[in-house]
């Protein structure tokens, strides 16, 4: 493990993926997602494509897991269920297309998926029908493949729940239950695959510390009466680490 650790410290961009975890860690702990939106598209210019889903998902895991019980107090526990069960089904597809892929096309793809959501997140479209355990699986499944193909599992929960009607604490619950409880899954997917090596893991270890600080300064910070504001510089951010993660800036 020793060796990994130091492997891990060896990584030419790591200062650049301390600072991206630091970032996604604030941007979680105030709004509840953005974890993948901001992180993936630094680590997917610097890592494999494998590589960077799993380190993000490690330390996502890691670095949340003890806000997990109190959110999922708040959070709507069956809906968050459906939409675990319907990640399960299409996560193993979108992890098979993330190995297919070759290495341009995936951070191609990253940066152009994570702008193109966080469009429709931001556009202030509003959900005006049932929230049905339809839906809910649909959502899950959508966000399974998503998440094994690139890492960004959040983006379909995140416009499912931010085009409700619902208030800023449920939202927030529901996706930072749905979200660690999806990385739980696909740890363990990991792990029973061996997709999950001792430098991922070394590499996740060291950024969860700036990540799970980041994410503590985060909750403490969250308003309900700042929703807003939250969103609006978690937007900014996103779309800045977006178009940082573009191929073009690698010459």
């Amino acid at each position: 493990m020793a060796e990994a650790l130091a492997g891990a410290l060896a990584v030419p961009e790591l200062w650049l993926l301390i600072a991206a975890a630091a970032v996604a860690g604030l941007v979680r702990g105030f709004a509840g997602f953005g974890t993948g939106l901001i992180f993936m598209p630094v680590a997917g210019s610097a890592l494999a494509p494998l590589a960077a889903i799993t380190v993000m998902t490690l330390m996502d895991v890691l670095g949340l897991a003890p806000q997990v019980p109190r959110a999922l107090k708040r959070a709507e526990r069956a809906e968050v269920g459906r939409m675990v069960a319907g990640a399960a089904l299409a996560l193993p597809v979108g992890l098979w297309l993330a190995s297919a892929l070759p290495v341009e096309a995936f951070r191609w793809a990253l940066s152009i998926l994570a702008l193109g959501m966080l469009a429709l997140i931001a556009s202030g479209w509003r959900w005006r029908g049932t929230v049905g355990p339809r839906l809910g699986y649909g959502t899950g499944a959508l966000s399974g493949f998503l998440g094994g193909a690139s890492g960004l599992a959040g983006p379909p929960a995140i416009l499912l729940n931010v085009a409700t009607d619902r208030p800023a604490a449920v939202i927030r619950a529901n996706l930072m239950s749905y979200l660690v409880l999806f990385g739980v899954l696909l740890v363990a997917l990991f792990l029973a695959t061996g997709a999950a090596g001792r430098a991922e893991v070394a590499l996740a270890a060291i950024l969860t510390v700036p990540f799970a600080a980041a994410t503590l300064v985060g909750a403490w910070m969250f308003d309900p009466a700042r929703e807003r504001l939250y969103r609006g510089a978690a937007y900014g951010i996103i779309a800045a680490s977006a178009v940082s993660g573009l191929p073009i800036w690698r010459g």
